[in-house]
């Protein structure tokens, strides 16, 4: 693997770092937001200068009106928008509809792209992925799933109910999935204003960072037609997969730049504190949270790079998208939460960027999978690999 990027990618990078700088971190105190995310209106001010500055959702295909980065890119210019809670969606590379659009890319048929991707492509609509549901639904195991499709003439008849589906309030079109009655999965898609679909509630959670909140949506016999499936019936499981092992990655990638910004801070803060005499940072204590912080941010981008490479060789990389985002969840909150602990008051007040930072990143380790769901996953592949090569050195020498 070469770790260095071309002069493309790094203009790129760099095109994006100045206008998180100039054009959205002097917004994150606008008061178009609230505990549920940015309001729709400053959504589409952000898209506007992303747009503008030619970095509107640069991860999509040229061919739908994106740059077409690959994933290599995206780990430079994810992290650089990530620097900004606001980044991503600027950027128009927030979750859900990051991941939705590299799926909606790969399944979709060319009349639902032209439906609903290159809409979204240009800035204009939102998605939701339905697929997290309450118990005894599916959670940390899609295998639980509980909502139902049925045939029924020309359309599927979906009932069921879904929660904390994030950006569900204020989208316009979902991607649903669905059991079927053979006990497959298979995925649907549908326009929010559908009769049979009801908003519920928007959950109350620790971050503020996706615009549309986390909600909890309820299907009463919604009749999506057979032409508004997605992919093949039966097949959304292994969809998912096709969706989740690159929407990991790049959950990674926004998250980083949110580390490195707290530790930015929190390295500018103790350089000029004064405590018994001497800044912080001359405190033994405090330079080894420092050199800490840089050690896991190295190892997070490695992981990235690594997998992204992988990724662009044209591996599946479930093994690897599951490894990078343990390590990448884990030393990224270690670093937002040493960076607390060194800004003192000023990092559990809105004095610094670092508290919001650390409430909004809490729950990366359980996005996309709890950490011991992949840890277990992971684990499973191991024993397996090793059996494998067990048995095969058997029979080679027999």
């Amino acid at each position: 693997m070469d770790f260095h990027l071309s002069p493309d990618i790094q203009a790129l990078r760099d095109r994006t770092r100045q206008f998180i700088a100039e054009q959205v971190i002097p917004l994150e105190n606008d008061e178009r937001q609230s505990s549920h995310g940015p309001s729709e209106a400053l959504r589409r001010e952000l898209v506007a200068r992303a747009r503008a500055a030619g970095l509107l959702t640069p991860h999509a295909s040229r061919e739908m009106g994106g740059l077409g980065l690959s994933h290599v890119a995206k780990a430079a210019v994810f992290e650089e928008a990530g620097y900004s809670w606001l980044g991503p969606t600027a950027l128009n590379i927030h979750a859900p509809d990051e991941g939705n659009i590299h799926l909606m890319e790969e399944v979709a048929t060319p009349a639902q792209k032209e439906r609903w991707l290159r809409p979204q492509v240009a800035g204009h609509i939102r998605s939701c992925f339905a697929m997290t549901e309450p118990a005894p639904g599916a959670g940390a195991d899609p295998s639980m799933l509980a909502t139902t499709a049925v045939r029924d003439g020309e359309d599927y008849v979906i009932n069921g109910v879904k929660w904390f589906i994030t950006g569900a309030e204020g989208a316009d079109y979902a991607i649903i999935m669905a059991r079927m009655e053979d006990g497959s999965a298979t995925m649907f898609l549908s326009d929010m204003d559908r009769p049979g679909i009801t908003l519920e509630r928007s959950m109350d959670a620790m971050d503020a960072c996706f615009t549309g909140g986390h909600g909890v949506l309820r299907f009463d016999n919604l009749r999506v037609p057979a032409a508004d499936v997605l992919g093949e019936i039966g097949k959304g499981f292994r969809y998912a997969q096709v969706r989740l092992a690159p929407a990991r990655l790049t959950h990674c990638m926004r998250w980083l730049g949110q580390a490195r910004r707290a530790h930015d801070a929190a390295l500018a803060y103790v350089r000029k504190r004064q405590a018994f005499g001497k800044p912080l940072a001359e405190h033994e204590g405090v330079g080894f949270m420092l050199a800490d912080n840089d050690m896991d941010l190295h190892t997070a981008r490695l992981h990235i790079w690594h997998t992204a490479w992988l990724l662009d060789q044209g591996e599946k990389c479930n093994f690897e998208s599951s490894r990078a985002k343990v390590v990448c969840s884990e030393a990224q909150w270690r670093v937002v939460d040493r960076s607390v602990q060194m800004l003192g008051g000023s990092g559990v007040t809105s004095e610094s960027p670092v508290m919001r930072i650390f409430t909004d990143m809490r729950a990366f380790r359980i996005y996309d999978g709890p950490s011991e769901v992949h840890r277990w996953s992971m684990a499973r592949k191991l024993v397996h690999q090793a059996e494998k090569a067990e048995a095969a050195a058997a029979g080679g020498g027999a």
